[in-house]
């Protein structure tokens, strides 16, 4: 009897669900149709339970442009240090003065460094489009009240491309391989006493001495996660990185192209693929994204990404120029911590060793309007720090330029020791030079000797430390300390800012590093160690239907991973 009842309730149940089974069914079919429907209307396949965006763009392939694509891919420290030390003897430290592409820009970032990191390598700590710190593959970190242990949490289900799994173990090895090749650049890493992983994802890094950098070290090269175990890999040809791209293609100085990580840990690249392709200069790379042969030009020239800005003046449009293709170009201008200036050589046998002679320039030298006169200006500077950095302060009302009171301070000169200085540039940096050398002239004395040189005339110029002024730019974060190193091509040496710097150096925390760079950046401002012109901005030209590209700092870092056709 009591069987008769289940079987009973059982019956009911069961046509209770197949009831339930066709209104679902109905309702599922109606939605579909509507759905269907509102996709025809908007030209998207999109159906219930898919991300309808990422159906529609994560599938395209976007095509950039730079001029300079590098010839191995190889941004492992450590083998770098090896190969130069092999060659010729020396750990790999690297040259003051910059690249080839630009002999007056100190402290640039390699090619392949800049498109590899972020997209298919990835490090510790990285860096945003306001240069702020981000979590990289450690998810965070915490300091000790002492500033002398940093313990990261590394990320959970992390791969590298070849399948190996990525863990401390891999962190610990990379950074060992650093120290021990004497890597370029490795003293960024601070008086380090021991690097260890106490569990798989876990790295303790303890210092001898604070280093309030050293986060912002490891958002670089330094910070870079190699795989311990990868063997049998060309890192000069092929990658066997963890972010979220992989290498599917390169031929050296030509092209790059990148394929989505189907195994990233992290949310995946918006675009299937993206090529980078090699052009011979500017002017090509700005035909080539009017034609529509590339989708993004990062990096483009001031005077170039200028050109194309008229040109959408004329045409009428507000952002961008016709890319010929019924579309429209945007050009679009990005902050950078890069730093215009007119620097001293401090040597014995220089004039500008005096310090109120370099005062006197400084007030003789109209840094606002060579600032407002220049196509990549940002913004007249005033001190050896941007507003991209830790530190900064608007010191631009300094030195005012004031040509009377320029002229009185240097009265006090006779005239056998006020002669001629000597200003050596390349051909970059001409037309500001000229314009130095007609307002230090405003007055009777000095005459300035202007030396406009080739680049390797130039460059053996400045090492030999025969030249009184140069133009160049210093183009990283935390690049000041370059002042009081005395083996620096500046000769700079006094003792108040070598003691506010060692000050800041020593700082706990990041809040302390600051303000205490605040206070170096004023001493050096103020004994005139240069005269900062300005900060300069970085260019890119995209096509319309571009979306979630960097517009800054794309000197320093390409990230890739949100860029895709709209």
């Amino acid at each position: 009897m009591q069987q008769g009842r289940r079987s009973e309730r059982h019956g009911a149940w069961g046509h209770a669900w197949v009831q339930w089974g066709v209104f679902l069914g109905m309702v599922a079919l109606l939605s579909a149709l509507v759905w269907g429907g509102w996709s025809v209307l908007h030209h998207r396949i999109a159906w219930p339970g898919f991300d309808g965006a990422a159906a529609s763009s994560n599938d395209g392939t976007v095509k950039v442009g730079v001029t300079d694509v590098p010839e191995s891919l190889d941004i492992r420290p450590f083998a770098a240090a090896a190969s130069t030390a092999g060659e010729n003897g020396t750990t790999g430290a690297t040259n003051q003065l910059g690249s080839s592409a630009d002999v007056t820009a100190l402290d640039t970032v390699p090619s392949a460094e800049r498109l590899l990191i972020g997209n298919v390598y990835e490090t510790l700590v990285t860096t945003d489009q306001h240069n702020q710190l981000k979590p990289g593959l450690a998810t965070g970190w915490t300091v000790s009240e002492d500033g002398l242990t940093y313990t990261f949490t590394i990320a959970n289900g992390a791969t590298f491309s070849n399948g190996h799994t990525l863990d401390a173990t891999d962190v610990v090895w990379s950074m060992q391989q650093s120290v021990v090749a004497k890597a370029s650049g490795v003293d960024a890493l601070g008086d380090l006493r021991s690097v260890t992983n106490p569990d798989a994802h876990t790295v303790v890094i303890a210092l001898g001495q604070p280093n309030p950098t050293l986060p912002r070290a490891l958002a670089g090269p330094l910070g870079a996660v190699f795989d311990a175990e990868g063997t049998g890999i060309d890192y000069a040809t092929q990658s066997a990185g963890s972010g979220p791209f992989i290498v599917d293609g390169f031929r050296p100085g030509r092209s790059l192209t990148l394929k989505r990580n189907g195994a990233y840990h992290g949310t995946a690249a918006a675009s299937a693929a993206v090529t980078i392709t090699a052009y011979d200069d500017d002017d090509a790379l700005a035909q080539a994204v009017r034609s529509g042969a590339i989708d993004w030009a990062p990096g483009l020239g001031a005077d170039v990404a200028t050109t194309l800005r008229q040109g959408a003046q004329s045409e009428g449009q507000s952002g961008g120029q016709s890319d010929g293709t019924g579309g429209k170009v945007t050009v679009s201008a990005g902050a950078t911590t890069s730093k215009v200036l007119l620097a001293y050589n401090h040597g014995n046998d220089s004039l500008l060793s005096d310090e109120q002679v370099r005062k006197a320039f400084r007030h003789q030298i109209d840094a606002t309007g060579i600032a407002d006169s220049q196509q990549d200006s940002g913004g007249v500077l005033g001190g050896p720090i941007s507003a991209m950095e830790p530190g900064y302060e608007d010191l631009t009302g300094l030195f005012p330029y004031d040509t009377v009171k320029a002229q009185s301070m240097l009265a006090y000169f006779g005239d056998e020791y006020l002669t001629t200085v000597n200003l050596v540039v390349t051909e970059r940096w001409r037309s500001v030079a000229e314009t130095i050398k007609n307002q230090i002239e405003q007055g009777a004395r000095p005459r300035v000797n202007l030396e406009v040189l080739p680049d390797a005339d130039y460059a053996a110029r400045i090492q030999a430390g025969t030249w009184e002024m140069t133009i160049l730019s210093m183009n990283g974060t935390d690049d000041a300390g370059m002042f009081v190193d005395t083996d620096s091509i500046f000769h700079y040496d006094d003792a108040e800012a070598q003691q506010a710097y060692a000050s800041a150096r020593a700082a706990t925390n990041e809040t302390d590093y600051a303000a205490r760079m605040k206070t170096y950046a004023r001493a050096l401002s103020e004994d005139a160690a240069a005269d900062w012109l300005y900060t300069r901005v970085c260019f890119t030209a995209a096509r319309a239907s571009l979306a979630g590209y960097p517009t800054a700092m794309v000197d320093q870092r390409l990230p890739l991973a949100e860029v895709r056709m709209g």
